[in-house]
């Protein structure tokens, strides 16, 4: 019997939805970073502050992921997000004019326009997640995970490249009105690919446990027990620990590698920045190879996430093991196909965690699906705000304690290999043991259900 849920063409009308979700954020954290460093002039500290603080926000993630579950329409969550991100946006890049009149007014603004850009984020990632998690069977996880997460970078170059060509000659009012344009134009795609798609696409959940997810216990219970019942389940604790120590070891090395390429292997900023073009190759590679083999063996081998996972990360951790070999053996090291080699076990492993997690997701039962979204999503968040700054500043502190700056990076390359190997030591026990059907600690007051 062919399983109810959603179609490709569905699952690639998400897609779009996370591609605008990803045009808008790539102006904030990419563009007016540079803005700000480069034509105002701003230390560079203070636009990485204002992105930890975008990543700190969605620390709340747990509770947008809880208003969509017992809302009624998670539709209104993702556009109402994807709004106040656009908008936030947009202000954002008008602070650029607050910062020309005062540092402190300029300051003041973007804070604001930071944390509500944060908030957008969350409340439309978050949803956009349950409703896919919900929605999709499993052997089309694979291919679902890896449909959206490459459409959103393809969202994220199409957006940079076209931006880039309309920005110069570059002044704040352009600014401002490109990415208004922006946010307007991805706002309409994401209304018109959402348009009557979660009422005509029946979730999974629905038959049997129709009628447990309509009980009033069910559908309007607290965020604070929908939070506990989340925790107390030993598998998405774990799970939420692999996320975290993953996406630790993943974004580690995002602010590192192109000075990895120009201190050591004298590479020019345009050669460090194809670097990274690079690196991006194998991410698709590595998530097309996941969509493909997952898609075409999740029947037959129901663990095939999990092995991607596991060999992602293991991939991942002797890629970084090999950066760090190579940083006493530069300039006389393959570094490009070291990094895309590095990429590929990346794309890899994280579009098997994000299929897996589409699958636990739905593993508590009907109308969990955002609390759990959110509460993965707060560790990714926490990670990537750590991350970067963990990176610069593990390498700043052991170029002074060293004096050398080879050694500096093969400690720092070495310590996110070793994180790697963690999260797939952590990987190795998500799915050993599931609560029986009907058993619950007294810690959690509502049964899990499993979720196929």
């Amino acid at each position: 019997m062919t399983p109810v849920g959603l179609g490709w063409i569905a699952i690639a009308r998400l897609g779009l939805v996370q591609a605008a979700l990803g045009a808008v954020v790539v102006l904030t954290t990419s563009t007016l970073n540079r803005v700000m460093v480069v034509e105002l002039a701003i230390a560079a500290v203070i636009p990485g502050l204002l992105v930890g603080l975008h990543y700190a926000i969605q620390i709340a993630r747990p509770l947008w992921g809880h208003g969509s579950d017992v809302g009624g329409s998670r539709t209104g969550w993702i556009l109402g997000g994807l709004a106040l991100l656009a908008v936030s946006g947009t202000g954002a890049a008008a602070t650029t004019f607050l910062f020309e009149i005062r540092f402190a007014y300029g300051l003041a603004a973007a804070l604001v326009c930071y944390a509500l850009i944060g908030v957008g984020i969350g409340a439309c990632g978050t949803s956009l997640l349950a409703l896919l998690a919900s929605r999709t069977a499993p052997e089309r996880r694979p291919a679902a995970a890896t449909i959206v997460w490459m459409m959103m970078i393809a969202g994220i170059v199409i957006t940079a490249i076209v931006t880039g060509s309309v920005l110069d000659p570059y002044s704040h009012t352009r600014l401002v009105l490109v990415t208004a344009a922006t946010g307007a134009t991805v706002f309409g795609i994401a209304a018109l690919a959402l348009w009557q798609l979660e009422r005509t696409a029946v979730p999974l959940s629905q038959g049997a446990a129709t009628a447990k997810a309509d009980t009033p216990g069910l559908s309007m219970r607290s965020f604070r027990s929908s939070l506990a019942e989340t925790w107390h389940d030993g598998e998405a604790r774990v799970f939420s620990v692999f996320v975290f120590v993953s996406m630790l070891a993943y974004s580690t090395q995002d602010l590192i590698l192109e000075p990895f390429g120009g201190l050591l292997f004298a590479m020019t900023p345009g050669e460090t920045t194809k670097l990274s073009g690079v690196q991006h190759a194998g991410v698709f590679v590595g998530m097309a190879l996941v969509g493909i083999a997952g898609s075409l063996l999740a029947r037959r081998r129901p663990q095939i996430l999990k092995i991607f996972i596991v060999s992602g990360c293991l991939g991942s951790a002797a890629a970084l093991a090999a950066l760090a070999l190579g940083s006493a053996a530069a300039p006389a090291w393959p570094l490009k196909t070291n990094i895309f080699l590095l990429g590929a076990a990346n794309g890899a492993f994280a579009v098997a965690a994000i299929g897996t997690m589409m699958a636990l997701a739905g593993a508590g039962g009907p109308k969990r699906e955002g609390i759990r979204m959110g509460v993965w999503g707060a560790a990714q968040a926490i990670a990537f705000g750590l991350g970067g700054v963990l990176g610069t500043v593990a390498l700043d502190v052991a170029r002074t304690v060293s004096g050398d700056t080879a050694l500096s990076f093969t400690l720092v390359f070495g310590g996110e290999a070793i994180l790697f190997l963690n999260a797939a030591v952590l990987a190795l026990r998500i799915g050993r043991k599931r609560p029986r059907a009907g058993t619950h600690d007294t810690d959690m007051p509502l049964p899990l259900a499993a979720a196929e």
